[in-house]
């Protein structure tokens, strides 16, 4: 499914009502996971309850049904709420109903046999619907904060395509002494000062027309005859063709900046209004940087010492409580030691050498929960050239990473349904595919694989097996010992597998491509289909025939109880480097405490 699709359809919650269970069954499977939240109901009463209860944004049912139809149930939930968003499912092709929809309004008719690919579509348009309108109100009432603002604190005044003066706003008021009915109407000549040349106005006149902002300074007069100044821009405003519509002022009053400026000037003191003048821009520089960023700061020796209102309001921790402490209380949690302060080691590395280092991190929030930033970070050099902290830039994506681990975990769930297919027929037990997973994701950290590689196995490696989809069950689960013929066939499940799983473009389903092929090779070249040895098998078979084979004695399976530990561990190391990569055996049973802690929490 499309990212666009499922960014909308996520964010809606929707009542399914369907009285035949297997295709309620089936729908209700296909959409929990994709929607907010998923309502169900067996029929129009249940729907209408929950309807009250829950005020969900789409409905979708089914029209014959028992206790209360699917059009009297529209019907009713219309007298709630006239604009609900429905979308009628029937097997009856038939007018009357037809005409009932048009007459209730609803949203989207469709006739049976469902089709889910059209109900995600109509779902898709009804649920970017709301969203675009939720989206709306809230740009609508943040652009009304906005106003409200500028009102408050902007000397505001409007005029039309004839500089006649349609609005002004209370401060404006103030600083000319006239009210709004005295100026709405007339020309904006009345406010100028007529001392100022009157080619300034036609130079300004000029640039508006022409569909630019002017921005200065304009000497206006009050009512009282006092001149005031104030530090304005005029924007043109245009309509969808183009055209002006009106002009709008927005100004600042300066009149006493404007007027010490000038005793400062006849006091020869430019250099010092010069100097404050860039203090002030430095100032402002900083204030835009910090309020459009979360921003944090450590030391040389990485301990925290400053971070701003945005970086405690993403992270739950007070100033107080990250103050003084080492960056690592921020660390993600998912992430062991060894593998952190690996990657906090080269940064800090590069870092020293005087470059910018750009990148993406996960974090842990006071409550537990990850926060996801794109971070800069940038060595702060003191007036000698000597760094003396580093100060790192972010930008919250939490949210899009929320989405890609929903997707991956989507794509997850699949792979492992799929692996459990070839399990089922195989007669594994329950947890296999998923013990495979975690125990080939531990090894691979154990031998400092990157993240991307680890990452990569620990999905696809369920799917070493699949190619024994293709395998007879009269040889596959065979109770007796195969023949050689029968052999040959069986080996063929490698083959298989890396065959249906090969023309993928998608990185996981070739990894498990690769795992599906090498996983049967072994260390000293007895193994098959191509007879590899030593380093010429891929990293991700050598894992994880070391893991199926793990998993298999360790666990019950219908023709065998599981072997104890001592035996297990003697068996692997006899095939050490006959069967298995003897480093990757060290390796297990130098950390089998933690495999078995694994082995425990997914038992069948």
């Amino acid at each position: 499914m499309k990212k666009d699709i499922l960014k909308y359809i996520k964010q809606v919650s929707v009542l399914y009502v369907e009285d035949n269970d297997a295709t309620r069954e089936e729908v209700e499977y296909f959409l929990k996971s994709k929607v907010k939240k998923l309502y169900i109901a067996s029929n129009g009463e249940e729907g209408l309850e929950l309807y009250k209860k829950y005020s969900p944004e789409i409905i979708i049912t089914d029209v014959q049904m028992p206790k209360l139809n699917g059009i009297e149930m529209s019907k009713l939930i219309k007298e709630f709420d006239r604009n609900a968003k429905i979308i009628i499912i029937t097997a009856f092709n038939d007018n009357e109903y037809l005409f009932d929809c048009i007459r209730i309004n609803i949203d989207t008719y469709i006739t049976k046999p469902l089709n889910i690919n059209d109900l995600i579509d109509n779902l898709y348009k009804l649920a970017k619907s709301i969203c675009l309108e939720k989206d709306n109100k809230e740009i609508y009432n943040t652009l009304k904060q906005y106003k409200d603002i500028v009102d408050e604190r902007s000397i505001i005044l409007k005029m039309d395509i004839n500089a006649n003066i349609t609005y002004i706003n209370k401060p404006f008021e103030e600083i000319s002494g006239y009210s709004t009915s005295e100026l709405i109407g007339k020309s904006f000549n009345m406010i100028k000062d007529e001392e100022i040349n009157s080619k300034t106005y036609e130079d300004i006149w000029k640039i508006l027309i022409k569909k630019k902002v002017w921005a200065g300074n304009i000497k206006n007069k009050k009512k009282n005859g006092e001149i005031y100044i104030v530090d304005t821009i005029i924007k043109p405003i245009l309509d969808i063709n183009e055209n002006i519509i009106e002009f709008i002022s927005l100004s600042n009053n300066i009149t006493d900046l404007e007027k010490s400026r000038e005793f400062f000037k006849n006091q020869t003191h430019k250099a010092t209004m010069d100097l404050q003048e860039s203090i002030r821009i430095s100032k402002a520089y900083e204030d835009a940087i910090e309020q459009s960023n979360m921003i944090l700061r450590v030391d040389k020796k990485y301990n925290i010492i400053y971070m701003n209102e945005a970086f405690c309001d993403i992270s739950g921790y007070t100033q107080s409580e990250l103050l003084g402490k080492h960056y690592s209380i921020l660390k993600d949690y998912r992430i062991d030691d060894e593998t952190f302060y690996k990657h906090f080691n080269k940064v800090r590395k590069h870092l020293d050498s005087g470059k910018v280092w750009k990148g993406s991190v996960s974090n842990t929030a006071k409550n537990g929960s990850l926060f996801h930033c794109n971070i800069t970070i940038f060595p702060m050099r003191n007036k000698n050239g000597e760094i003396v902290e580093y100060m790192g830039i972010r930008h919250d994506i939490t949210k899009l990473e929320e989405l890609y681990d929903d997707l991956e975990e989507s794509q997850r769930e699949i792979i492992y349904k799929l692996a459990e297919i070839g399990d089922i027929r195989s007669k594994e037990t329950g947890n296999h595919v998923k013990r495979v997973a975690e125990y080939s994701r531990l090894l691979a950290r154990k031998i400092s694989l990157d993240e991307d590689s680890v990452n990569a196995l620990y999905t696809a490696s369920p799917m070493h097996d699949i190619g024994k989809i293709g395998i007879p069950d009269s040889i596959l689960n065979k109770p007796s010992k195969l023949n050689k013929e029968e052999w040959e066939v069986m080996k063929t499940h490698a083959e298989i597998g890396y065959n249906i799983l090969k023309t993928s473009n998608r990185p996981i389903l070739n990894t498990a491509a690769i795992i599906s092929y090498t996983h049967h090779e072994k260390w000293d070249g007895s193994g098959y289909p191509r007879g590899l040895k030593g380093d010429e098998i891929h990293i991700f078979g050598r894992i994880t025939a070391i893991i199926d084979v793990f998993d298999a004695l360790s666990t019950i399976r219908p023709y065998k109880k599981s072997w104890p530990l001592e035996d297990i561990t003697e068996y692997l190391i006899q095939r050490r480097g006959k069967h298995f990569d003897p480093k990757l055996i060290d390796i297990l049973l130098d950390n089998i405490d933690e495999f078995l802690e694994i082995k425990k929490r997914y038992r069948d």
